[in-house]
Order: C-alpha cells, then sequence, then structure tokens
C-alpha cells in the first residue's frame, strides 16, 4: 500500500490544529483568529514532509548457500522458522561479517542503517559457535555469549525473536537480565527462563 506523504502530513497537521483550536479556544475571536492564522503560517508550526531515499542495501548469498559451502553447519536447518529463512539473500555486510568472524575467527564492529539487520551479523555467528559446539559434544552447562542492549525495551525485544527463531531447538537456552530482575536467588531461580546449568547466552543490558 502507497503512502502520500504530502497528503498525509496534510491531513495530519489539519487535526491536530483543529484540535489545538478547539481544546484551548479563547474568547476573545480576534484574538482567536489570528492565533489560528498564526500557526497556519507556511513552515511555521510544521516543517515538512522530509523524505529520505534510501537505496536497497546489496544482496549476498543466502544461508542455505553458505551452509553447502560448509561455512555454516547444517543445524541451521533445524531452525524451520519464518524470523530466519534459510532461502532469503543475506545483505553484502551481513555475509561480509559472517565470513569475517566465522571464518577468519575475527573481531568486527558493524555500523550499518535501520533495518539493515544488523542483529543478524552477530546472531549468525553465536548460532554458528553453538551449533558446532553441540555437533562435537562440547555444549555443556554455561554461558557462551552476552548480549547488551541500553534499554529494558531492547532487550525485551531481543527476547521475543529469539523465542521465535530457537523454538525448534530445545538444547540452546537463553535468559534475560535488566534492572527489573530479581536479586534473590530464590526468586530468580523461581522466575528464570531457563533452567539452572543449562547452555546458552543471555540478553540484557
Amino acid at each position: 500500500m502507497s503512502l502520500d506523504p504530502i497528503r498525509t502530513t496534510q491531513v495530519i497537521t489539519d487535526s491536530y490544529l483543529n484540535y489545538l483550536s478547539t481544546t484551548f479556544r479563547l474568547k476573545d475571536i480576534d484574538l482567536q483568529q489570528q492565533v489560528e492564522q498564526s500557526l497556519r503560517i507556511p513552515d511555521k508550526f510544521v516543517k515538512g514532509p522530509i523524505l529520505e531515499a534510501t537505496p536497497p542495501f546489496e544482496t549476498s548469498s543466502t544461508i542455505e548457500e553458505l551452509i553447502r559451502q560448509g561455512v555454516l553447519s547444517s543445524r541451521f536447518q533445524n531452525l524451520r522458522t519464518d524470523k530466519l529463512p534459510l532461502d532469503r539473500p543475506l545483505y553484502q555486510h551481513q555475509h561480509l561479517a559472517i565470513e569475517k568472524s566465522v571464518g577468519n575467527k575475527r573481531n568486527i564492529v558493524v555500523a550499518t542503517g535501520t533495518g539493515s539487520g544488523k542483529t543478524e551479523a552477530f546472531l549468525i555467528p553465536i548460532l554458528q559457535h553453538l551449533f558446532k559446539q553441540d555437533q562435537a559434544g562440547k555444549l555443556t552447562p554455561g554461558v557462551r555469549a552476552l548480549l547488551l542492549y541500553p534499554m529494558n525495551a531492547l532487550a525485551n525485544d531481543q527476547m521475543a525473536r529469539l523465542r521465535d527463531i530457537l523454538k525448534n531447538v530445545g538444547n540452546i537456552t537463553f535468559g534475560r537480565y535488566t534492572g527489573e530482575t530479581k536479586q534473590g536467588e530464590q526468586e530468580i531461580l523461581a522466575k528464570a527462563l531457563i533452567p539452572e546449568g543449562s547452555p546458552g547466552f543471555w540478553a540484557g543490558m
């Protein structure tokens, strides 16, 4: 569904100005008219719409192709989730991040725009490490990775995403630690999202 940014801006502006003129109406009619006229001066109350053209990100191989190439574990096929489809082409920067961290054992920094798949750039290498340990029989109890977020809302959002991605994988677990987490050991264990001693990783702030 296409969106007309100019018409949409006008509709929002008119609605808000009508709200202001009726909710905070002045008794003096002349003064009320002056207020309404001043609010409708072009670029005085509303500036925009401001449009930004974002070109599509360059794509590369799919997870399926990386599995066939031996870059990623075949255990990715067990995910069976539309949240991380195996046949969807990865962005070039995602592929490069996987290649550097998984193939070359390098540390990476991913600096790219909103909605560009930064999560996949670090989550796929983490899952690769866990799958390899599992295949080698080394996935013993313990925390393997920490995901640090500046706000609880981001940590909560990541939790929901991990549930969707790992719902068909039972031996990789995860939990969340935020400022809302209980401090007492028994309270923590009672509300824990993962069994005590399970292998996995934590998403928190």
